[in-house]
């Protein structure tokens, strides 16, 4: 039985089909930022979920991580993050290793000219 196909880094796999690629594949997502937590007891870990389109996506950012990207995973409102699929107890987490904040874009928004032109997370580069 073979795999379909999923967008590979750098373009963003919709959250909507983190089921597909194996664990351990490399891939992107790319969302609106809708909850960072910093655990207590998570030993530097935090914890993002980003929302695009199709569902939302849990990202885990290890604090080696977190130090170098620091900006983005404080400020950012839109990220596209690049990282391993691990699956544990039936949850899929991107562990991050790079993480963009892609929030100017969401300026444009408001740009009058701004028209939508159809093209959807996972058709990104």
């Amino acid at each position: 039985m073979s795999m379909r196909s999923w967008p590979r880094p750098p373009k963003a796999l919709p959250a909507g089909r983190l089921g597909e690629p194996p664990a351990g594949a490399r891939v992107t997502v790319a969302g609106l930022v809708l909850v960072r937590q910093r655990p207590g007891t998570a030993k530097g870990v935090i914890f993002v979920t980003l929302e695009d389109e199709t569902g939302t996506a849990n990202v885990v950012v290890w604090a080696n991580v977190y130090e170098r990207f620091r900006r983005a995973v404080i400020a950012g409102r839109l990220l596209r993050v690049t990282g391993k699929l691990q699956r544990e107890a039936g949850v899929v987490h991107v562990v991050a290793e790079l993480i963009e904040d892609l929030s100017p874009l969401l300026d444009r928004l408001l740009d009058p000219g701004f028209r939508h032109d159809g093209v959807r997370a996972g058709d990104q580069p």
